[in-house]
């Protein structure tokens, strides 16, 4: 009867599996200084574009902002993302921050 009790719990695990690595990188773009809608409009694209250490990579960029920067702009957003030195990233950050912008 236990083990009943177990399988929702297994599968909203799984479900919260999901969707971790595209609300970590949303919040992480959101924490680096980019607006919320511009944060979850990229994250929704480069979250199947990207593999799950470069995902990891870029949510990092929350660390690096500076806390009398209340809105950072594009360009300052792609320098640091230059920084991380990996060409997929740069590409898939440039094209859909493009995108992005458009909307």
């Amino acid at each position: 009867m236990k083990k009943w009790l177990f399988v929702p719990a297994a599968a909203a695990l799984a479900l919260a599996g999901c969707a971790t690595p595209e609300t970590r990188l949303r919040n992480g773009l959101h924490n680096a200084g980019l607006s919320e809608a511009m944060s979850a409009c990229m994250a929704e694209r480069m979250v199947d574009r990207l593999s799950l250490l470069q995902l990891r990579r870029l949510s990092a960029l929350g660390s690096l902002k500076d806390k009398r920067i209340t809105d950072l702009s594009l360009d300052q957003f792609l320098h640091k993302v230059r920084a991380l030195k990996d060409a997929e990233i740069l590409a898939v950050s440039t094209s859909s921050a493009a995108i992005c912008a458009l909307r």
